[in-house]
């Protein structure tokens, strides 16, 4: 078991600071709402800590496979619903890899791997909206 504990301290009128592991990360709500720009949405905290979890897996386990890349980008798309809690309808992702003569399956292999099987934060999200994902590669 590895236990996870935080905190956050109100530094604004909506703003939140926790430290996470010695870095300094604010959420905030949108001016609209009341909050001052002051740091990230939480929401949009999400799909980035998705991105950072699959983009891990998958540079472990192509690094394995000794897949050298010279550029790897991953986007994610989704809406929210209207009503509340607003909630992401849907998590589309495409991962990018740049490099000469790529190898597809490895990497299509890595990429499901990390989402199928690895990545905590894919299997969480995936229980509240369906994600789906694509690969390209870019010579």
């Amino acid at each position: 078991m590895s236990l996870t504990k935080l905190s956050g301290k109100l530094s604004g009128n909506m703003a939140f600071e926790m430290d996470l592991n010695g870095h300094k990360l604010i959420t905030d709500g949108a001016p609209e709402i009341g909050g001052q720009g002051l740091g990230y949405r939480p929401k949009t905290l999400l799909l980035a800590g998705l991105i950072g979890c699959t983009g891990i897996d998958v540079m472990m386990i192509t690094r394995k496979m000794q897949i050298e890349f010279e550029d790897v980008n991953i986007e994610v798309e989704t809406d929210t619903t209207e009503e509340d809690p607003k909630v992401y309808k849907y998590i589309k992702m495409v991962y990018r890899f740049k490099g000469k003569n790529l190898p597809f399956d490895k990497i299509k292999r890595a990429v499901d791997l990390s989402m199928e099987k690895y990545c905590g934060v894919s299997a969480m999200l995936s229980k509240a909206a369906p994600i789906t994902y694509e690969i390209l590669i870019e010579e």
